[in-house]
């Protein structure tokens, strides 16, 4: 029999398996109290600083619904085309985690408030994948453990644990798919381009800052191998909390390549969750994965039940942004960039800064220029996000404006952006502090170019001998003698009119 460790090779999983994907994934909003009390929802803190006698479920505490949260829910719904309830209420989903000061979850069961959805989702060589949404509910966030000592930082082999109940109470909404088959070899990238295409969605609404890193969008993957031909799904595992795009798509590969050496030696896969470990891209085994029936759900008598009258759904279907979708496809058409470009430019993270910059009156190529390459590396340099930089988009805007009128060069407009970049004011601020100017007034310009004419008389000959392509040693020479604050095309006139080529 195959040793539960051992791995298929991925080209014969396929062969052999239809993969079935189920994603379960967690948001948390970012209202500015939490779900049920008026603790701070704040990412961080002194632990057990954010909480109440609600988050910490000390008796006679009653909890009070967080009508932002259930807005948030509804738009992230009417995003994923469900249907928005009528009627719905919460349930309490009983099991014992140490971060879970009620011992019970308040989340939601049989009535979700939005269900039956879609999310269609592009591969990278543009084909169209349709995700099918089961349900996206509200419920809370658990608090956090933290295992001191041993070599894992797992329960096992710690020498203690800390608890933080900060994110107890959170606001959460769950995003749960219906099982995605038919995807074959493709199921590892179309896991992580779900998650990639439902995080940029939420970013679009605001609902959420989804940083995976901070774990405010987290990734359950459930992973199954049916034989080929079969109809039957096999037995799933659930690999929890992933937390970046790329470890969606290493979990989901892995578990296909484990599960397929188990089924192929004997053996069956045991339902359970599992953990994914960054460090080499395996899973290992967590516990026994529970069925609803184990949880002990029964609706949450503190809370009354919610009805979204159609009246508000049809105010919140108003305020939805333009889909990420149809946006890549107006900004590639107006701005006519190519696939890579496109991608490249999203990939940056710079999209809402350079749509900005041409809204303020900059072309798109030069917007994007000036964000995607030198800003980019000017943050990567300082070590914080593009967006943090202190610069606006108008400031950007106001810089490719004094380019195009000829009051600057390219080289000197880098150098007014790393003012403005350095506190030194707005952009004509920092030009005329730093007399940076372009100097097109020609009687200057002449000199230097006689200057630098008698400094090198041959290459003056030269150009009158017909190689006007050695007029470039003495544009060179005029603007190291300007600090780079000449005119170069000018310049080059000024040099064939001086030497009579």
């Amino acid at each position: 029999m195959t040793a539960v460790a051992d791995l298929m090779d991925y080209a014969e999983v396929i062969e052999r398996y239809d993969p079935v994907l189920g994603l379960e994934v967690h948001v948390e909003l970012n209202t500015n109290t939490k779900m049920f009390c008026g603790c701070p929802n704040v990412f961080g803190g002194e632990p057990n600083t954010h909480v109440c006698p609600t988050c910490l479920g000390l008796p006679g505490a009653l909890p009070v619904l967080n009508g932002k949260g259930v807005e948030s829910a509804i738009r992230i719904g009417l995003a994923l085309n469900c249907e928005i309830a009528r009627w719905c209420r919460f349930a309490r989903k009983n099991y014992f985690y140490p971060d879970m000061p009620k011992n019970f979850q308040t989340s939601q069961y049989d009535e979700p408030i939005a269900f039956d959805g879609y999310l269609d989702v592009t591969l990278d060589d543009g084909e169209v994948v349709r995700v099918e949404i089961e349900r996206a509910h509200m419920e809370e966030d658990t608090g956090k453990s933290l295992h001191v000592g041993g070599a894992t930082g797992r329960i096992h082999g710690a020498d203690y644990s800390l608890l933080d109940y900060n994110r107890a109470g959170v606001p959460l909404i769950e995003i749960v798919t219906k099982p995605i088959v038919g995807t074959g070899e493709r199921a590892p990238e179309v896991a992580r381009a779900y998650v990639n295409t439902l995080r940029d969605l939420l970013r679009a609404l605001d609902v959420s800052d989804v940083r995976m890193d901070q774990g405010s969008l987290r990734c359950d993957a459930n992973v199954s191998l049916m034989a080929r031909g079969a109809t039957e799904f096999g037995t799933r595992t659930e690999t929890k909390n992933v937390n970046s795009l790329r470890s969606v798509e290493r979990a989901v590969r892995y578990e296909m390549t484990r599960q397929g050496a188990v089924l192929a030696g004997g053996g069956t896969v045991t339902q359970e969750t599992r953990h994914f470990q960054e460090s080499d891209g395996t899973t290992s085994a967590g516990r026994t994965k529970e069925t609803a029936e184990d949880y002990r759900y029964f609706p949450e008598p503190d809370l009354v039940p919610i009805a979204p009258s159609r009246e508000w759904v049809d105010e919140l279907r108003k305020t939805m942004p333009e889909k990420p979708a149809d946006r890549r496809k107006r900004i590639q058409t107006e701005w006519n960039l190519t696939p890579e470009e496109l991608r490249d430019l999203f990939n940056s993270g710079a999209v809402d800064l350079v749509e900005a910059t041409v809204a303020a009156g900059a072309k798109p190529g030069e917007a994007r220029g000036w964000w995607v390459n030198f800003l980019a590396q000017e943050a990567n340099s300082r070590d914080v996000e593009l967006t943090t930089l202190p610069i606006t988009p108008a400031q950007v805007a106001r810089v490719t404006e004094l380019v195009a009128s000829g009051e600057l060069t390219n080289k000197l407009a880098r150098e007014v952006v790393k003012g403005v970049l350095a506190g030194e004011g707005e952009p004509d601020d920092v030009v005329e502090t730093r007399g940076l100017k372009v100097v097109s007034d020609d009687s200057a310009l002449l000199a230097a170019v006689d200057e630098a004419l008698a400094a090198q008389p041959d290459v003056a000959d030269k150009i009158r001998g017909g190689k006007v392509q050695a007029a470039g040693a003495i544009v060179g020479a005029v603007m190291k003698a300007t600090k780079g604050q000449a005119d170069a095309k000018r310049v080059r006139e000024l040099i064939i009119e001086r030497v009579g080529a």
